[in-house]
């Protein structure tokens, strides 16, 4: 089962509390305060796999909570910190939390801190001082991320095929591909995006199949408004056309309108412009409806295939390959919003300088404070 959009709610380990202890040992009546530090609550990471397809196990699974860490001990013990929630998801995901990007992984092995996991309260051996040497006061721990996160799944590939229902598409792919889409004789046969692999000499390109677009697909007609952001991470558009439409200029042109109203930045990505289903079909219809397109667009590149006859495939994989390779390395309109960082986040809330203990205290900007009484100071003396 293909999915490629979930909501989860995700929730990053609370920090454990401080200790309030006192050091009693024979000889020594009146140690002083040596209470620990909680430990670090976990965090929750996203690791992109290969090994992942869909976001459909997140239907099933729509809390993703890290640990807790340990509150602190005596001898100055600290928590143990909570174990860190590691997650797996498509190559391809991006996260949204509240409409904004956080995080978009687009390599094997990356890795994201969703959320992070609280602090650790301070023991009350961080309290001490020479006015205040029973310190019978220490931090609760900070409380973790946790937010309503929104998951797309966008697949990455080299080529991403579009057009009209019908066109030849997935017939396309299975033929040039070791893909094996449903093929059939009536539109919206493909109603899940499909990946293949196509050989050209010494050469890979992997395409994506979408299902076939109709007017108003940008505006939520039909299936192609959901799966368009599959080809948005595609170098090159292959836009396919029937050689049999009454007039392929005028798909052409309602293709491209719909890519333009989806996303303008889409619609300016290299594109090559295949007509199909060409076998038996008179050289005077191929040429009409190629100058019906170069109406269009005069600088459109035009090519003809069969790939139930395996006539032009060779020629359309190769011209394909020197777009690739002439084209640089394409990023989404949402991730040119990003900072550069955010895929790989190597720093923590606990790996951050700290502001000097007394400062954060006297503030009163910590998480609330844990007495043990009332008592004064002066009923020790060390």
């Amino acid at each position: 089962m293909f999915v490629d959009t979930a909501k989860v709610y995700v929730k990053a380990g609370k920090g454990g509390n401080g200790a309030i202890s006192f050091r009693h040992e024979i000889y020594i009546p009146k140690g002083g305060p040596d209470g620990g530090d909680g430990g670090k609550g976990g965090d929750v990471v996203f690791i992109a796999s290969k090994d992942c397809d869909t976001l459909v196990d997140f239907r099933f699974q729509p809390k993703l909570i890290a640990e807790d860490g340990k509150a602190g001990s005596g001898q100055k013990s600290s928590g143990k910190s909570g174990k860190d929630l590691l997650v797996e998801v498509p190559i391809g995901t991006v996260v949204k939390r509240d409409g904004e990007i956080i995080a978009d992984l687009t390599h094997d092995q990356e890795r994201a801190i969703i959320a992070h996991g609280g602090d650790g309260g301070y023991g009350n051996w961080h309290f001490r001082s020479s006015t205040r040497q029973v310190p019978k006061i220490a931090e609760l721990g900070n409380p973790g991320e946790a937010f309503d996160a929104e998951l797309e799944l966008k697949l990455l590939a080299d080529v991403g095929l579009v057009g009209f229902p019908n066109v030849g598409k997935s017939t396309f792919l299975s033929v040039v591909s070791n893909a094996t889409p449903e093929i059939a004789d009536y539109p919206f046969t493909t109603i899940t995006p499909n990946l293949g692999v196509a050989k050209v000499d010494d050469h890979s390109i992997l395409i994506a199949d979408i299902p076939g677009l109709i007017e108003g697909a940008s505006e939520g007609k039909g299936l192609g408004d959901r799966f368009l952001r599959h080809v948005e991470r595609t170098k090159v558009l292959l836009h396919l056309i029937d050689v049999y439409n009454e007039d392929a200029g005028k798909a052409y042109a309602d293709i491209r309108t719909e890519l333009a109203n989806y996303s303008a930045e889409l619609a300016s990505r290299p594109e090559l412009v295949v007509l199909t289903k060409t076998e038996g079909v008179d050289d005077e219809i191929v040429k009409m409806q190629m100058q019906s397109i170069l109406e269009r667009n005069p600088e459109a590149k035009i090519m003809k295939i069969s790939a139930s006859a395996h006539q032009g495939l060779a020629e359309v994989l190769r011209e394909l390959w020197q777009i690739i390779d002439t084209t640089g390395e394409e990023v989404s309109p949402e991730k040119e919003n990003v900072e550069e960082d955010i895929p790989v986040i190597t720093l923590t809330q606990s790996e951050q300088k700290r502001r000097p203990r007394h400062e954060r205290y006297q503030k009163g900007d910590r998480n609330t404070i844990i007495t043990l009484d009332s008592a004064s100071d002066d009923e020790f003396d060390d």
